[in-house]
């Protein structure tokens, strides 16, 4: 599996030719989380893995997941590890929700307290397919905070696309109480 590996973006983690505070895909976006890093490239292999990872119940990829991330990146000074909240009719349907077991795998290496500290609060489209502005849109109020939310929290979630799910969930954190929030993902799209 490729690894994203530096230079990146200091704050959406794009690999880049050279060390960026912003790059091209970041610049000019209000993002909610400080920064984002992921330990692989979302290419064609990867998308398989990840589909059968989440549509065909191969559970056990959540730990190789955890794994590739624990060996790629540092853990993040943070007070406690959240996870993006599933959509209530495809975790029912799948049978289970890959960020939460993500998150507690990463827990686990990292020494982090898993928190459910957010809530979906409506179903939405999937994200597949759709335009940068659609996905903004369609991800626009959906979390909200399950309570008071640790200072600085990490967000685990299985792929960074275009940042709108992890802003959108940062936001909600960051209504919540938090003052950071670090993304942290399996893989991620490169551009």
């Amino acid at each position: 599996m490729p690894r994203v590996t530096t230079p990146l973006c200091d704050r959406c983690g794009a690999p880049t030719a050279w060390p960026v505070r912003r790059c091209t895909e970041c610049a000019g976006r209000r993002l909610a989380f400080a920064t984002a890093r992921a330990a692989v490239a979302y290419d064609p292999g990867v998308r398989a893995l990840v589909a059968a990872w989440k549509e065909r119940g191969l559970r056990q990829l959540a730990a190789l997941a955890a794994e590739l991330v624990d060996e790629t990146i540092p853990r993040p000074d943070v007070d406690g590890l959240a996870f993006v909240p599933p959509d209530h009719e495809r975790a029912l349907t799948r049978g289970h929700h890959p960020a939460a077991a993500f998150a507690r795998e990463l827990s686990d290496r990292w020494g982090l307290e898993v928190v459910a500290a957010l809530v979906r609060v409506r179903v939405t489209p999937r994200q597949a397919g759709l335009p940068l502005a659609a996905r903004r849109r369609n991800v626009a109020g959906v979390f909200a905070p399950a309570g008071p939310v640790l200072r600085h929290v990490a967000l685990a979630d299985d792929v960074y696309t275009s940042g709108a799910t992890a802003s959108a969930a940062a936001s909600a954190l960051r209504r919540g109480g938090a003052r950071r929030v670090d993304v942290i993902t399996f893989a991620r799209a490169v551009r």
